[in-house]
């Protein structure tokens, strides 16, 4: 009886489910074509194999880096992030920013250590000497490594009202220096720490403190902005050079314009940022307005950082509801 009919007593006789993967007899473009039928066969089936057009798309690299994809590389350097931070359930960040180049005070004075040594058997060499006057300042600016990771152990210890855990995570650029200290202060608490790392010609390195399923490494630096800005419920800026300036004029210009909505924004060290910066400077030329200069704000300690953002929050009307 053919399988599929239905038996004398009425009940269907149902065929064996196929193997999902195998065949009992194998389908004809299973097998090449064989050299006896054409002994030119072989070579030629070979070539095809290796020709750069029978590689899938998503497995071939030097396609996917053409300029005629870049479309297809941007959503799926958006999407990436986008979708592992939600499977992570992360909506909410405290954006750190800094220098690389300000270290944990040991490093920075193992540096200068090492410079004076070099000055020992060559002191009249100009090179060495400005090396040295700058990591003596470099030494001093290493209070703000140890202020990052005290605010990144506040955020990460943080609590709701309820006494719940909160669900403010720190995002970094997952560099060394003072993202390094944010990363490491939530590393310090147990909690979790992203790190946003950007694609360089030279070889870099993510800081060791970042939670592994929550770094993430980008091409382009405008994928890379936006997600840092996606979640962000507040920016905080240290001390820093082109990057640090850089990320903090976005989020300046954009709260100016009213792209994004306005956010705390903490600029740790006065005295750096208004020599680095002379924001009056700009007011009274005119080509920003004095209410841009409300935009911001300073601090100097940890401390001072979170209960400037918890009250900027409260005035608002819309507390983070992280209060003791």
């Amino acid at each position: 009886m053919a399988k599929g009919t239905a038996t004398s007593s009425g009940k269907i006789a149902i065929p064996q489910p196929a193997h999902p993967d195998k065949r009992r007899q194998p389908l004809p473009w299973h097998r090449p074509k064989p050299a006896d039928e054409d002994p030119d066969a072989p070579s030629r089936v070979r070539a095809i194999l290796e020709s750069p057009s029978y590689v899938l798309p998503e497995q071939d690299i030097a396609f996917l880096a053409r300029g005629e994809v870049r479309g297809v590389r941007l959503q799926v350097e958006y999407l990436k992030p986008e979708t592992l931070l939600e499977e992570h359930a992360v909506r909410n960040t405290v954006v750190v920013f800094g220098s690389t180049r300000i270290p944990e005070p040991a490093a920075a004075r193992r540096n200068i250590e090492a410079l004076r040594q070099s000055l020992e058997t060559d002191s009249g060499n100009a090179v060495l000497i400005r090396k040295l006057a700058v990591a003596e300042r470099i030494l001093a600016k290493t209070r703000y490594y140890e202020i990052a990771r005290e605010f990144g152990r506040l955020v990460g210890s943080s609590r709701c009202n309820d006494g719940s855990p909160s669900r403010l995570v720190i995002m970094t650029g997952g560099g060394p220096g003072i993202m390094e200290g944010a990363n490491r202060g939530t590393f310090d608490v147990g909690a979790k720490s992203i790190g946003l790392n950007i694609n360089l010609p030279h070889e870099q390195y993510p800081n060791p403190y970042i939670t592994p399923e929550l770094c993430f490494r980008f091409h382009y630096f405008a994928l890379r902005k936006l997600h840092f800005l996606l979640r962000a419920k507040a920016l905080v800026a240290f001390p820093g050079g082109f990057g640090t300036v850089d990320e903090l004029f976005e989020v300046l210009t954009l709260v100016q314009t009213r792209k994004i909505k306005p956010v705390p924004v903490v600029l740790v060290g006065e005295e750096y940022w208004r020599r680095a910066i002379d924001f009056e400077f700009l007011a009274d030329e005119g080509v920003i307005d004095a209410e841009d200069g409300e935009l911001f704000w300073f601090a100097e300690t940890a401390d001072q950082i979170w209960t400037s953002i918890l009250d900027w929050y409260d005035a608002c009307g819309t507390p983070l509801g992280l209060r003791d």
